[in-house]
């Protein structure tokens, strides 16, 4: 039981309570301009930092530490180097320098590079970032740090995160100073990642293949219950999980994670878990440290958390729905309605400012998603469709209307506000209804990103919504800065932000075929469904010239992810295919083939009875297995030709197109008739637990 959480929050945290503690009054001071205001950290200070941090850790029983960092494969990596050092006496010291803190040495050749390291280029570096806490795990004290090569180009995540968010502050500062706001000495974007998962029995995950090399089933006949009863969404808990659950929040609670929210999903077997908002950086760590949490939480319950974004076929599949905000250094969020038409004309135009990011890098958006796990699940009447919109509800969509049409809009409590002589009308805060089918969903102060898959970093999406915004408002601010007449000008804008991009805003349904079609013919939309479609886009000269305006990638960063991000697609697809052979040639074609004699000698038995029985069950049953037998062989076969039909793809695109245009389907094809197969085979011959097994099996 835990019976004092104010006390067992953070604690294995370097937090700022601990550093107050524990570090002179003016490196405190600077640690604190370190964290708010990205100032650097002097080195002369690190080294105070550095054995403070070491004495904290040593007394929480932490040996090792390790440069913490999130290279582009999309987990966590970490390189554990003891605190001892030889003394003069033959023992041993425990040492930690400020160099060691600051800065790292891991093998940058071996990671995920996009060709920005050759393998005798193996120099890499990691870099300590203050702005995230370290912490304690496995009795190891992490540093969270940026990865970069011996040249400097990002080798991770964290790094184009961080210059992403120094982008966005420097244009919205500008933004404020116009508005007359010179007390903010900084903006953060926060995030809120909503984290939905799966948890199934250990014992039962062992026998399947599937799940232990590609995280997904890739057979399975869909069981006689699935989630049509809509009975297992905010429904009692299991007992099971509940452990696994209490658990997991103190695990979380003790490394200063705000995990608030616990709950029953929609389909079977299914959970999901809020934190409270973060800022992004933040939250990004701590997302990636969830994830792992979960796993290992999991393991300990005699369960396995399953985080790939559609592990069942049929049932519903698993998101990360992004909630993303902007908020000053004093605490105010910037799309929070305001009460005075002064904040009123400001959250008009940082809403304006998201809505034009929104459409014109739509692609973008679609891209930072695009994964071949997600591929499964976007638009499967569970997650957003392929198309980017954006749900406002019907009376902000209203209120920017009557701007549009320069007409006083009448609200609930029937005010018009004013800034100068143009009417800029009152909106009520909390009056618009939620989207579950739009991407990127108004929420009432923040904006739900809800196209990300439960396994993906949230730092990637992040990076695009914080840059593009980030544009627009360097361009807004720059138009501002110019105006002779600040007040029409600002009118001006929004009313022509809201013509030129209304196109982008859809409060309906985007399960609707109707809607793809709107989109796509009517409105412009662009319509990616598929990873290697929406790959292609980043390297499209307008966003390359976005990320390079505002130093979050070079052009050469942009190619190697997008060479890496290629690759990871066919990659992920080739190790699914070969494990579906696998399983079909060792363990399906001989289960059915073993069980059709078995029926097949039943049958001879019958006949050769001298007493007249009835066969049809057996005859029918062995017609049956024996086509199916002949459909798995052949699909089986078709998929080994396809695969073997890679070779002729000229480079990375074309391979990937190639995974998705002959591969995929030919898996899709093979799953058919295995799974045809599994509804005419006695159970216990079947070589797998299945789906009734695997989504019922924990109480």
């Amino acid at each position: 039981m835990i019976r004092n959480i104010p006390a067992l929050f953070g604690e294995l945290v370097f937090n700022e309570s601990v550093m107050k503690e524990r570090l002179p009054e003016e490196t405190f001071k600077a640690m604190k301009k370190a964290m708010g205001d990205g100032k650097r950290l002097d080195s002369a200070l690190a080294d105070v930092v550095a054995k403070a941090m070491r004495d904290w850790a040593v007394e929480k029983g932490a040996t090792h530490y390790t440069h913490w960092f999130q290279p582009m494969t999309g987990i966590t990596a970490e390189k554990h180097d003891s605190f001892i050092t030889p003394d003069k006496n033959g023992g041993v010291i425990m040492e930690f320098s400020g160099k060691e803190l600051v800065r790292g040495e891991p093998d940058a050749s071996s990671l995920p590079s996009g060709g920005l390291r050759a393998t005798f280029e193996a120099r890499g570096y990691t870099a300590w970032d203050p702005t995230s806490f370290a912490f304690i795990k496995d009795d190891t004290l992490c540093i969270p740090t940026a990865f970069c090569s011996y040249g400097g180009e990002a080798l991770d995540k964290k790094t184009p995160l961080l210059r992403s968010m120094e982008a966005i502050n420097k244009q919205t500062m500008r933004i404020l100073r116009l508005f007359g706001n010179t007390s903010v000495t900084s903006v953060k974007t926060t995030v809120g990642p909503e984290q939905e998962y799966f948890l199934i029995d250990r014992a039962l995950y062992e026998k399947r293949m599937d799940l232990r090399f590609t995280g997904r089933t890739l057979f399975g006949a869909k069981p006689p219950k699935g989630q049509e009863l809509d009975d297992h969404y905010f429904g009692t808990i299991p007992t099971r999980v509940v452990a696994f659950m209490k658990e997991l929040d103190r695990e979380l609670w003790r490394l200063g994670v705000l995990a608030k929210t616990r709950h029953n999903e929609t389909a079977p077997a299914q959970h999901e878990l809020a934190p409270i908002f973060s800022t992004t950086n933040i939250a990004t760590d701590h997302n990636q440290l969830t994830m792992e949490i979960m796993k290992r939480v999991a393991a300990r319950h005699g369960l396995v958390c399953l985080l790939h974004e559609k592990p069942f076929e049929g049932v519903n599949g698993s998101g990360k729905h992004n909630n993303w905000s902007l908020t000053t250094s004093d605490g105010v969020n910037l799309l929070e309605p305001g009460d005075t038409p002064h904040e009123n004309a400001q959250f008009l135009l940082f809403l304006c400012a998201v809505i034009k990011a929104v459409d014109e890098y739509q692609d973008m958006l679609r891209l930072s998603v695009a994964t071949a796990g997600n591929d499964h699940r976007l638009g499967s009447h569970e997650a957003p469709p392929a198309i980017i919109s954006m749900f406002l509800g019907d009376e902000l969509t209203a209120l920017l209307d009557s701007i549009e049409r320069d007409k006083a809009y009448d609200a609930r409590e029937k005010v018009q506000m004013k800034v100068g002589v143009h009417v800029l009308p009152r909106f009520p805060k909390d009056t618009t209804d939620r989207n579950r089918t739009s991407p990127f969903a108004f929420t009432g102060n923040k904006f739900e990103f809800r196209m990300p898959g439960s396994s993906l970093s949230v730092a990637g999406p992040n990076i695009v919504i914080n840059t593009a915004v980030a544009d627009v408002l360097a361009r807004f601010a720059t138009r501002l800065e110019g105006a002779s007449d600040f007040e029409t000008e600002l009118h001006d804008l929004i009313k022509e932000t809201i013509k030129n991009h209304k196109r982008i805003i859809f409060n309906g349904n985007g399960y609707d075929d109707a809607w793809i079609k709107e989109a796509t013919e009517v409105r412009g939309l662009s319509n990616l469904p598929s990873t290697p479609e929406a790959l292609k886009c980043y390297i499209d000269p307008k966003n390359i010239e976005l990320f390079g305006r505002h130093g979050v990638f070079s052009e050469t960063e942009i190619c190697s992810r997008y060479e890496i991000l290629l690759g990871n697609y066919s990659k992920v697809i080739h190790i699914e295919a070969l494990t579906m052979l696998d399983m079909v040639n060792k363990d399906i074609l001989p289960a059915v083939s073993a069980y059709t004699k078995k029926l097949t000698d039943a049958l001879n038995a019958k006949k050769a009875s001298p007493v007249k029985l009835d066969t049809s069950y057996e005859e029918e049953t062995v017609s049956v297995l024996c086509g199916t037998l002949g459909g798995i062989f052949s699909a089986e076969k078709a998929l080994e030709v396809a695969l073997d039909g890679v070779k002729s793809a000229s480079d990375r695109q074309a391979k990937a197109e190639y995974y998705r245009d002959k591969v995929i389907p030919a898996m899709k094809e093979l799953r058919k008739v295995v799974d045809s197969a599994e509804t005419v085979t006695d159970r216990s011959a079947w070589p797998y637990p299945s789906y009734s097994q695997l989504l019922y099996g924990i109480e």
